[in-house]
């Protein structure tokens, strides 16, 4: 039986919150970190959800038009009605870095959709969709995209529009229009997107920010699957919307039961996050007695060097975990961390290119997992930052990722999936730089028990 929706993450961390929207409502779910071969797909038969957790979001335009074509061609494949390009909730993009403008051009073509539904709206984790504008909650505060605290001084792709189209505008030609909630509280959404179709649209925003709104997106999308295939763009919302359309006809169970999770001491949680969110998560681990390593970043521009750094911190993360204590390994504290300053400064000195500087940090973190899985028995492990998780996922021999439970809202607890018995059954969580509460690594730790 064929999938309900296929996905492609634009980073890993993003890519996880799909399945626990999904699986956590009822539709068994799984992402594997390539295209998937068919002797893995023949294990694992009956998923609702297929996905694949990509890194586009830290990619330019050339890298996607070599990499995400067989990635759409690989999913189309499976025959789920609904394929969706999942981007993050903060819509981070720009024209050289992470273009989704790009990723809608190449998932039309592949897809043969003649339009692309954008949704980004998610009211579970304080993302709000109103007349094509997108809005981001920080400490319970809304804030328009390009006025956040965090996501307007963003260290690669600073939001400086929140009108998502006229954001898109310098990424692709294609034409954009916006059905707003207007039109979908009265009933008329399927009407305005078929006449913003007719004029041309070939992008069409859906303003999605309460439960009614999320309702009607989720049965517009669902209903236009049912007629053609769809290729749809945006964050987890589109998951949230199918949820709550399915849930409203009956196809799936309003509360399913709540899952917990047992303690799993020491934790080692590696971060290549500069946000102010896992900032003060970083600070609540400390206050909780977990130990913190600054890994210093600015030596990855010098392998020899960065060679003997990783070696340092693995050491002291070793004898860390020995004494049972938990720890972070992070590479800054903050947005306003001077290491962040000094790798800015050592790059460009340097003359190396970035990208690759950015691969090695990612496969430094993923080594240092691995090490941490291998010689002292770690049992779990939170990875922090989407541009960096997913190359430490795969230097970590993870080649696919299934949910156990709800850790924080975007970040699921999820079980590595492996040919290798090593790294098999690892449970992690991929937590990007503005998801979770403050004690979220703290309660990785010690789990949730339900009375």
């Amino acid at each position: 039986m064929a999938p309900v929706i296929t996905f492609y993450g634009d980073d890993f961390t993003g890519s996880s919150a799909v399945m626990e929207v999904l699986a956590f409502a009822g539709l068994p779910s799984i992402m594997f970190l390539d295209s998937p071969s068919e002797a893995m797909l023949a294990r694992i038969d009956g998923m609702a959800a297929v996905g694949i957790a990509g890194i586009s979001r830290s990619k330019p335009p050339e890298w996607m038009d070599a990499e995400l074509p067989r990635m759409f061609a690989a999913l189309k494949r499976l025959g789920a009605p609904i394929l969706h390009y999942k981007t993050c909730s903060t819509f981070d993009s720009a024209p050289h870095l992470g273009s989704i403008g790009r990723a809608i051009e190449l998932g039309l073509v592949e897809t043969g959709a003649s339009f692309v539904p954008l949704v980004v709206g998610a009211p579970a984790i304080g993302r709000y969709q109103v007349f094509g504008n997108l809005f981001a909650a920080l400490d319970g505060i809304g804030y328009r995209l390009d006025r956040h605290p965090v996501m307007a001084r963003h260290p690669a792709t600073p939001m400086h529009e929140a009108d998502l189209c006229r954001h898109l505008e310098p990424q692709t030609r294609l034409p954009s229009a916006v059905v707003d909630w207007r039109a979908l509280l009265a009933g008329q959404g399927a009407e305005a997107l078929r006449a913003a179709r007719r004029q041309g649209a070939r992008i069409i925003a859906l303003d999605l920010f309460d439960q009614p709104t999320l309702e009607q997106v989720g049965e517009i999308l669902w209903e236009e699957a049912r007629q053609d295939p769809v290729y749809a763009v945006g964050s987890q919302g589109i998951e949230y919307a199918l949820v709550a359309h399915f849930r409203r006809i009956g196809r799936l169970p309003e509360a399913p039961p709540p899952v917990g999770f047992g303690p799993a001491e020491p934790l080692l949680v590696v971060s290549g996050s500069c946000s102010e969110t896992t900032a003060r998560q970083i600070a609540a681990a400390g206050g909780a007695g977990f130990r913190l390593l600054l890994l210093d970043a600015s030596l990855a521009v010098d392998p020899e060097a960065w060679t003997a750094e990783l070696a340092r911190i693995e050491r002291a993360m070793l004898e860390t975990l020995g004494t049972g204590t938990s720890l972070v390994v992070a590479t800054a504290r903050g947005p306003a961390d001077p290491a962040i300053a000094r790798f800015r400064e050592r790059l460009e000195s340097s003359g190396v290119a970035p990208g690759p500087v950015h691969d090695g940090i990612g496969q430094g973190l993923g080594r240092l997992v691995r090490a941490a899985r291998l010689k002292a028995g770690l049992r779990r492990a939170i990875f922090a930052g989407g541009d960096t998780s997913g190359h430490a996922m795969l230097a970590l021999g993870a080649e696919a990722l299934e949910p156990l439970a709800p850790l924080a809202a975007g970040a699921p607890l999820l079980r590595v999936r492996s040919m290798d018995p090593a790294i098999e059954g690892l449970e992690v969580a991929l937590k990007g730089g503005q998801m979770g509460d403050e004690p979220v690594f703290v309660r990785a730790a010690r789990g949730v028990v339900l009375a």
